[in-house]
This record gives structure tokens, C-alpha cells and sequence, in this order.
């Protein structure tokens, strides 16, 4: 479902006189459908960098990225924003919303965009909310008021809301408690019984020995400076 092959990425440095510097060559990877894959290796070894080039933030350099049957390494906008509709979900560590907008609203947004019934989809995202304990008295406010663990929990509901074929997980588990840590592995391992494949940041390393299936060390892709 997810399919890296001898994938290269450089960055240009336009304010240091436009020096080139390559962080990643041949990184290869594979997942498929009901597979949870862990990136490891050592902070600056490029886990984040090359889950943005898939994402499709990043463009590649080099070789080829696949999800499901999209090119991703040369596609058109269009065909990423397709891709992030249907297909790919991504759970960031951070929460980017337009302020103002209702809770609720943000969880149910990924669905309305698919074209499914704003009841329905209402709904749905007051299940998602409801599973990982953010109170209904918060779902009219915006999550931009709420507190890190809070964000972090709306992030989860929106990303497991919609049922989509592969997902993107970066570091899912931080800034929650035990419990809500409980819900969100219990929420991969659904993900993963109904077929997903899932590659994730996992620094919590009891999360990814319950959650995943393998690793994959981006150490050996990285390049010397």
C-alpha cells in the first residue's frame, strides 16, 4: 500500500549562497495493507523528512514514492489533494486549524469533504471525540483554546474518523496519559484489523513493541555531512 524505493532528498540553502545539501539517498521501504511500521533512528536521521515526502509536503529528489496506486514522487496537486481526501491520513503532532472553527466541525471536516451526510458525518465525529474523552461541553469551542494533550486528542479523532486505506502517524502517543495513551493503541490496532497500513513515529517504545508489526531504521538512509 505504501512503497519507497531508492528515494533521494536534498535540500538548497538559499541563505548560504544557495549550497545544496543532501540528507537522504536509497531510503526503501515497503507496508502493506494491515501492517503498522515503525521509523527509528537517532533525531535529525530524517524519520520526519521522508514521512513529508510521502505526505507529498516534500518533493523527492530522487527515486520513486507510492501510495496505493498514486505516484506521489510527480504528481499533480490535484492528484495529492485526491489522494489526502480518500486514501492517505495523516496524524501530526501539531494542530493546524483555521481558528474559530468548532471542534466538532474540525473532526467532521474530512468526512464532509468525501461527500457523506453532514448528519452523518456530525455524528461520527461526535463518536471519534467521544472515544478519546474530549467532553462535549468542549465541541462547540475551537481547539485552538485547548490544552497541549486536548489538541493532541482532536488531532487522533480527525485522523481516525475516516477509514482510510494507509495512514501516517507522528509520534500519535505523545502528551497523553495512560488512558488516553490506551485509546489511541487500541484505535491503531482497529486500524490495522480492517486493513490499513499504518507507518509511524513512535519514540514510546512500549507503544511501538504493543502497536508494530517491524522497523525500519532511516539511519541507514541518511547521509554524512
Amino acid at each position: 500500500m505504501i512503497a519507497v524505493q531508492d528515494v533521494e532528498k536534498r535540500f538548497t540553502l538559499h541563505t548560504q549562497g544557495g549550497a545544496v545539501l543532501q540528507v537522504m539517498a536509497g531510503a526503501s521501504l515497503s507496508v502493506a495493507p494491515g501492517e503498522c511500521v515503525a521509523l527509528i533512528g537517532a533525531s535529525g536521521a530524517g524519520k520526519s523528512t521522508l514521512m513529508r515526502m510521502i505526505w507529498g509536503n516534500y518533493r523527492t529528489d530522487g527515486g520513486t514514492i507510492r501510495v496505493g496506486s498514486v505516484a506521489v514522487s510527480g504528481a499533480e496537486p490535484r492528484e495529492i489533494i485526491a489522494l489526502r481526501r480518500a486514501t492517505l491520513g495523516y496524524v501530526s503532532q501539531f494542530l493546524r486549524v483555521v481558528p474559530r472553527v468548532p471542534t466538532l466541525e474540525v473532526v467532521a471536516e474530512p468526512l464532509l469533504a468525501l461527500g457523506i451526510d453532514e448528519a452523518e458525518a456530525r455524528e461520527r465525529a461526535a463518536e471519534i471525540l467521544t472515544r478519546v474523552n474530549i467532553p462535549e461541553r468542549l465541541w462547540s469551542l475551537s481547539p485552538t483554546t485547548f490544552s497541549g494533550g486536548e489538541q493532541q486528542r482532536v488531532n487522533i479523532a480527525r485522523g481516525f474518523v475516516h477509514h482510510w486505506p494507509a495512514l501516517l502517524l507522528d509520534e500519535p502517543t505523545a502528551s497523553l496519559d495512560g488512558g488516553n495513551r490506551a485509546v489511541v493503541l487500541s484505535l491503531i490496532a482497529e486500524a490495522k484489523a480492517r486493513g490499513a497500513a499504518i507507518l509511524g513515529i513512535f519514540h514510546d517504545e512500549a507503544a511501538r513493541a504493543q502497536v508494530c508489526d517491524r522497523e525500519v531504521d532511516v539511519t541507514s538512509f541518511a547521509v554524512a555531512p
